[in-house]
């Protein structure tokens, strides 16, 4: 009898440790996020395609996350248009006309290349010239660069 007293004391201590064990084995399982903001990191970009060379003209950096930073002129106001569009860049194309431009066909790219709040970004537009590009961007903090 006692042999079997002792052998339930030694088998209930032998599952409090494997419980335990298990219970600390669970805890250092769960992985903690690596930041608390999702990343958002843009490179903006204008073009003049079909010349000689069809590299960037102006290039700016921007980053939103945890704080506004980088090359572009005016951080914290492209930032927080951005946030204030959910993102969509074809929202903050002005479709005001703030003066005439001339109808020559001198194409501009603006591109916007990375990542925003997380996913993958990559818009492009061609404007017909530069005239017509600073018309549809005058209004814009995150395009006018």
């Amino acid at each position: 009898m006692r042999t079997n007293l002792r052998f339930a004391c030694t088998a209930a201590a032998a599952v409090s440790v494997v419980g335990a064990t298990l219970a600390a084995a669970s805890v250092t399982a769960t992985a903690a996020p690596a930041s608390l903001y999702a990343p958002s990191a843009l490179v903006l970009t204008v073009s003049y395609p079909g010349g000689s060379t069809d590299t960037a003209a102006r290039a700016v950096t921007l980053s939103c996350a945890p704080g506004a930073t980088g090359t572009h002129p005016s951080p914290a106001a492209a930032c927080a248009e951005l946030r204030t569009a959910d993102g969509r860049l074809d929202s903050l194309l002005s479709t005001a006309s703030g003066r005439a431009c001339a109808q020559i066909w001198s194409p501009v790219t603006v591109t916007v290349d990375g990542v925003w709040q997380g996913t993958r970004t990559s818009w492009k537009h061609t404007f017909a010239n530069s005239c017509e590009m600073n018309n549809t961007v005058e209004r814009s903090s995150l395009l006018s660069f």
